[in-house]
């Protein structure tokens, strides 16, 4: 499958080793809107800036997250923690230089400055940092606990990159209980091969992977095509 952006795929034989182990392609084929949240992660400067697959995904996070508010849900956006000094794990595994970069990484002043040019935020939409790779590991970001308050119980990951932070809050959101969903096109890496390894990963073991127009369908309460 492509889209504009990553030629994304997911190779026959896992759709049918899903589909023989459970009876069906997808582990999620409806869910409700209200209580679902579009998690949106890290689309900041820093992974844009030199990606034109990071800046390629703006219009189809803006689709879903003007979808999720319309079907009653709720949008987070997901950056990096503001100035924190690298760690000294950081330092040593990155070098000072690297390390240092990723650690300013969330920028500085308001979300929208903060935030990849083009993407449209609301006021009711929450806001949360993380200070790990994933915006869902216990005590390294607000996240989840925003979440709890409204009753959420599945998330739709997009964001960036695929392989890194979007793949591992994916992997916690399911270790803590969440269904989750990873839009293929909606998440960006550095060149096709690492992506489509991501959503491998994913798909086999983690979260259903999806295309945004499925994604818009479900919300709706449509009927998708498998």
């Amino acid at each position: 499958m492509s889209t504009e952006g990553h030629a994304w795929e997911i190779a026959e034989r896992e759709y049918a080793r899903h589909e023989q182990r459970r009876g069906r392609r997808f582990a999620y084929e409806s869910w409700n809107p209200r209580t679902t949240a579009l998690v949106v992660v890290d689309m900041v400067g820093l992974f844009a800036q030199d990606n034109e697959f990071v800046r390629g995904i703006v219009p189809q996070l803006n689709s879903l997250a003007s979808a999720t508010r319309q079907t009653g849900g709720v949008v987070a956006w997901v950056l990096p923690e503001v100035a924190v000094e690298p760690s000294p794990w950081a330092l040593e595994f990155y070098g000072e230089q690297v390390a240092q970069l990723y650690a300013g990484s969330g920028g500085a002043g308001a979300l929208a400055d903060r935030m990849v040019p083009g993407l449209v935020t609301d006021e009711a939409d929450i806001v949360a940092e993380k200070s790990a790779w994933s915006a869902f590991f216990p005590g390294r970001s607000n996240l989840p606990a925003q979440l709890e308050t409204r009753g959420v119980d599945t998330v739709v990951i997009t964001g960036t990159v695929t392989n890194v932070c979007v793949e591992s809050s994916a992997r916690d959101a399911a270790t803590l209980g969440y269904r989750t969903i990873v839009v293929a096109d909606g998440c960006a890496a550095g060149d096709d091969r690492s992506h489509n390894a991501a959503l491998h990963t994913l798909y086999r073991s983690f979260a259903d992977v999806r295309p945004t127009a499925d994604v818009l369908a479900l919300l709706a309460g449509g009927e998708v095509r498998t």
